[in-house]
């Protein structure tokens, strides 16, 4: 599976919904969806995915009828989530050190 697919899967929202309206609209409107709200729903969407990772582990540890495959699946989606959030981070960090050095 391609990862910018099931990274795009796991963020429908973030798939380019926040940077066309923002670089689209005119001078006088705002962009129709702040950062920070789709950096929370991330954030949300990672917990809810490790969520169901965690469940379906569980399940199949216990033996109450969850696949191997869905417990693998549930897994990668939550570490592939994982990582795209901890990617976010670190190029936030890197653009915020930029501008913090910044001489004017």
């Amino acid at each position: 599976m391609n990862p910018m697919a099931a990274a795009s899967a796991a963020f429908p929202h973030l798939a380019g919904a926040g940077v066309a309206p923002a670089l689209s609209s005119t001078a006088g409107q705002a962009a129709s969806t702040p950062f920070s709200d789709l950096l929370t729903d991330a954030v949300g969407q990672v917990s809810q995915l490790e969520d169901q990772a965690h469940t379906a582990v569980d399940g199949l540890m216990s033996g109450s009828g969850v696949d191997v495959h869905q417990a693998l699946i549930a897994t990668q989606k939550a570490s592939m989530a994982f990582e795209l959030a901890l990617s976010v981070h670190n190029k936030a960090m890197q653009a915020y050190q930029q501008v913090i050095g910044m001489q004017f």
